[in-house]
């Protein structure tokens, strides 16, 4: 019996499907694996150990803040937010994953 495919071509993409999800306004971690989850009818799915040192790693670029608030159920949690330079970097990261996309088709002949 085959094994269903990891989401390995998922850490690639992160950046991109993290800030995306942050575009609309602050979310906490929860939240954003959520957004993404939903957004992708349940096909992409992101853990725990990959989101919380991708955020960690996005914040020390300076491509999102975060601050402390309180859940929709009164929990605190951190919310993270895109700064100037997080909006560059998606409008970078779009155009990039469209190159690739394009690139994928060609070779797929579906272009």
């Amino acid at each position: 019996m085959q094994k269903s495919p990891k989401n390995d071509s998922l850490q690639g993409a992160l950046t991109l499907l993290v800030l995306k999800s942050l575009a609309a306004g602050p979310l906490h971690g929860y939240a954003i694996s959520s957004h993404i989850q939903r957004i992708s009818e349940e096909i992409l799915r992101v853990e725990e150990g990959s989101l919380y040192p991708a955020l960690h790693r996005m914040e020390q670029d300076g491509f999102i803040s975060s601050d402390w608030g309180l859940t929709e159920t009164n929990r605190r949690a951190r919310f993270y937010k895109l700064t100037a330079s997080g909006r560059k970097r998606l409008k970078e990261e779009m155009e990039q994953y469209q190159r690739i996309q394009h690139g994928i088709r060609l070779v797929l002949g579906t272009a």
